[in-house]
């Protein structure tokens, strides 16, 4: 195998390793948004996820008008 083929396979490995990556932590992302809207705004973060930090920035809490 070429020098230059085996860098692109390491490129295209090292592509799918993140896409698996960011693919998991925004399913897990999207899992404790739905159990947060499941169980309403008023359930507090920290109760519903006692041993785990703060995963989205853009969690919200509140009521959602819908569009």
């Amino acid at each position: 195998m070429k020098k230059s083929d085996k860098i692109l396979v390491a490129v295209a490995i090292g592509f799918l390793a993140g896409l698996a990556v960011y693919a998991a932590r925004r399913y897990k992302e999207r899992s404790m948004l739905n159990q947060v809207a499941d169980e309403g705004y008023e359930t507090a973060h920290d109760i519903l996820f006692p041993n785990r930090d703060q995963i989205g920035k853009k969690l919200h809490y509140g009521p959602v008008l819908p569009e």
